[in-house]
C-alpha cells in the first residue's frame, strides 16, 4: 500500500518525503495508526481506540498528522499545533531558532517549497510532544466548547 504510493511521488519530493515519513514513524508516540488517505500518508487514532471517530466524518478515525507531496511543496499537517496554542508557539519559536528560512505555515499545515531546510530533528521533537491520549483529550475538550 505505502510502497506503491511512495513510488509515484515526484522525484523532487521523493527522498525528503521518505525521510519525513521515517522521522514521524520513529518519533510519533504509540497508538496512532498509519494509513494512506488519498494523496497522503495519514496518522490517526483508530476507531478501536476512539470509537466516536472524527465528528466531521462519522465512522472515520480521528485524524492527527499527515504528510503530503503536493505539486509545489511538501506538506506536514499536524492538528495538535492547530488545537493547542502553546504547542504552536513552541514550534514557531523553535523553527525560527533552528531554520534559516521563514516558516511557511497555515493553521495546521507546514509547507516546504524546497527540501534543503526541512528540520527533521525539530519535526521529530514535535512528534514526541503529544501522545494519542493527549490528542483525544484535547480534541474532546475542543468539541465541548
Amino acid at each position: 500500500m505505502f510502497e506503491e504510493f511512495i513510488a509515484e511521488i515526484d522525484e523532487k519530493w521523493h527522498d525528503a518525503f521518505i525521510k519525513l515519513m521515517t522521522t514521524v514513524d520513529e518519533n510519533l508516540p504509540e497508538g496512532f495508526e498509519k494509513t494512506r488517505d488519498r494523496n497522503m500518508i495519514a496518522y490517526s487514532v483508530p476507531l478501536t481506540t476512539y470509537p466516536k471517530g472524527y465528528h466531521c466524518t462519522p465512522g472515520e478515525p480521528l485524524p492527527f498528522l499527515s504528510i503530503s507531496p503536493q505539486k509545489r511543496h511538501l506538506a506536514l499537517y499536524h492538528l495538535g499545533i492547530y488545537a493547542e496554542p502553546e504547542l504552536l508557539h513552541w514550534f514557531q519559536e523553535a523553527y525560527r531558532e533552528n531554520v534559516p528560512t521563514k516558516l511557511n505555515m497555515g493553521k495546521s499545515c507546514i509547507r516546504w517549497t524546497s527540501t534543503k531546510h526541512i528540520p527533521y530533528e525539530l519535526i521529530a521533537e514535535l512528534c514526541q510532544k503529544m501522545t494519542m491520549e493527549d490528542w483525544v483529550s484535547l480534541y474532546e475538550h475542543q468539541l465541548a466548547k
